[in-house]
């Protein structure tokens, strides 16, 4: 137990040394200076819309790039993994100040240390954020979140986009509450959300909607928790005629809706099929998509890259076979 707080303690004080210095890799650049042109003048560009490990890693490309990162403004403060898990209010309070206020994106995601107080102290401090992503961070609660908000409202006129997917302590008088900060009324169809795909949304590498959202929540109209709700895939199933035979009222959120990874469609359960990444398919995508060669289990296209080629056959091992399959040659 002992070890392990040790452990945490040095990671903590490597990350805020890191931090503070902006970097987090040896240092190269100098030794290879001498060989190494300038970097293309595009790069300068890329930086401003980095999250915080690549621009770390970026830093030590060259003595350009690093100055850059250390001495000019940006806009744009994303952290998350592997980051995330070990950013605490302190460094980020840090971190944030080198912006000079000047942060217009703020996005932590799944940042599980970050409280109120390192939320408020940045939004305070930062009056020209209008994209605020704070998915899974877990630490905030429900009045935190309102005040930031409603501070940056105040300052900002407006938030362009708001992300809260994965907090769970939001309740309804919380986001109606959010609404009116947000100026968003629910019954004005200007304001009603975009239908939302789940194989879209999961999909997305950037872990933005695939809509012009404001706010990524809503009320899931079958349990009625503030939750992502997801619209279906299928056809037939987005019919508007109830009296036909084929109308399905499946709007609602993962949880209450079991759904296609690779289509988004709605599934009954006994229609759920197995994967090698653990996520679930429906009958018809998983008959698409190559198998195994050892469980018969497919991967869905978002892990299919970690796919294995099988020795002597066109098909494929899965992580799990991969090291069964390794075991078995080790004890052979």
């Amino acid at each position: 137990m002992e070890t392990s707080e040790m452990e945490e303690k040095m990671e903590v004080e490597v990350i805020q040394n890191s931090m503070e210095n902006i970097s987090i890799f040896p240092c190269h650049h100098e030794e290879e200076a001498a060989v190494a042109g300038p970097p293309h003048e595009a790069l300068f560009v890329v930086l401003t819309y980095l999250p915080l490990y690549e621009l770390l890693a970026m830093s030590e490309v060259c003595k350009s790039l690093r100055h850059t990162v250390n001495n000019d403004v940006l806009q744009w403060l994303v952290v998350q993994g592997p980051l995330n898990w070990r950013l605490s209010d302190e460094i980020l309070v840090k971190l944030s100040s080198k912006m000079n206020g000047k942060i217009t994106t703020l996005g932590l995601i799944s940042c599980v240390k970050i409280t109120d107080s390192a939320l408020l102290q940045v939004v305070r401090n930062n009056p020209l954020i209008n994209t605020l992503h704070i998915p899974g961070c877990i630490g905030l609660s429900p009045e935190g979140i309102i005040k930031a908000v409603e501070i940056l409202s105040k300052q900002n006129k407006t938030l362009k986009s708001l992300q809260l997917a994965g907090i769970y302590s939001i309740k309804k008088e919380h986001l109606e509450t959010l609404h009116s900060h947000l100026k968003l009324n629910s019954s004005d169809p200007q304001n009603q959300n975009q239908p939302l795909l789940y194989h879209e949304y999961r999909n997305s590498s950037s872990h933005l909607p695939a809509s012009d959202r404001q706010i990524d929540v809503e009320m899931c109209p079958r349990c009625n928790q503030v939750r992502v709700v997801f619209e279906c895939a299928k056809v037939l199933c987005n019919i508007k005629d109830k009296k036909s035979k084929w109308f399905r009222e499946c709007k609602g959120c993962c949880v209450c809706i079991p759904r296609c990874a690779q289509c988004g469609g709605c599934m009954d359960y006994l229609e759920q099929e197995e994967t090698a990444c653990m996520d679930i398919l429906c009958s018809e995508c998983w008959l698409h998509l190559p198998k195994c060669d050892f469980c018969n289990k497919p991967y869905c296209k978002r892990h299919a890259l970690q796919q294995t080629v099988s020795p002597g056959s066109s098909g494929f091992l899965c992580d799990v076979c991969q090291d069964v399959s390794q075991d078995f040659y080790v004890i052979g």
